[in-house]
């Protein structure tokens, strides 16, 4: 990519653009085609997904976060951390916009590398300025809206997500999102009757959205023995889709087909 980019730059300047310089339209025609051969040379360059936990990954169509798309989660601090975990220990910066009561210990705790982590705790009423602005240099951004934004302003940060190959994850609605995460079914273990300590919380994570068909669930520890997710002992309920049996004529002795209920598995 880097020869590629050279030899590219190189036949540029080699052109003898001071004739083109003289004339406006071909000098402006010139520049936008070199504008355009660089977005897509760094398009290229571009990670197909961004990490996330193998315990999360069959959430994901592609196994991780895609570029330029939006997730909305729910207010669980946990999920959103441990999203975040996986793409900052692989080198990823990461932001919070909008989240006074998350504390970096808290992150740390579920497995962000505090070191490519930033907290913007309190942005007011310019939020979505400056969720603009941190997705401008920041891979991914989560934020929580203290309103819901309006289209016009949701396109802006979408265009900006596609440009810069940017995810944002957003703690409650957003039109057009990839997909929905929410946690659920949580389960404690650890206590007795009546005493000892809490060792362990098992919950579900399941995941709708246009890409998804069907949804997709996995049973985690969250967090697990070291913070980030790790695998449940039990597995988490999978959805079928429903099926309808035909009715065939009835022989003696013979049950009645009917509807097939549409259950977890």
């Amino acid at each position: 990519m880097g020869m590629a980019h050279h030899e590219t730059a190189s036949r540029w300047d080699g052109l003898n653009v001071a004739p083109v310089a003289a004339n406006a339209p071909a000098a402006a025609e010139v520049q936008r085609l070199r504008a355009q051969i660089t977005r897509m040379q760094r398009r290229s360059a571009r990670v197909e997904t961004l990490p996330v936990h193998p315990a999360l990954a069959s959430l994901f169509p592609q196994g991780g976060l895609r570029p330029g798309a939006v997730y909305t989660l729910d207010h669980a601090a946990s999920l959103l951390l441990a999203l975040l975990a996986a793409p900052s220990r692989s080198g990823s910066w990461c932001a919070a916009i909008g989240m006074p009561e998350l504390a970096a210990e808290a992150a740390e705790g579920h497995g962000v590398d505090l070191e490519r982590f930033a907290l913007v705790p309190a942005p007011g009423d310019r939020w979505l300025a400056v969720t603009a602005a941190v997705a401008e240099v920041f891979p991914v951004v989560a934020v929580r809206p203290p309103r819901s934004a309006r289209d016009a302003e949701t396109s802006r940060i979408a265009a900006k997500l596609r440009d810069r190959g940017g995810v944002l994850l957003v703690q409650g609605s957003w039109p057009q999102a990839e997909a929905a995460l929410r946690l659920h079914d949580p389960e404690w273990t650890g206590l007795g009757q009546g005493h000892g300590l809490l060792t362990a919380r098992e919950v579900t994570i399941t995941a709708t959205g246009r890409r998804l068909p069907v949804p997709r669930s996995v049973r985690v520890q969250l967090p697990g023995p070291l913070g980030a997710p790790d695998t449940a002992r039990r597995p988490a309920r999978q959805w079928r889709t429903l099926r309808r049996l035909e009715a065939e004529h009835r022989e003696p002795g013979r049950e009645r087909p009917g509807l097939a209920e549409a259950a977890a598995g």
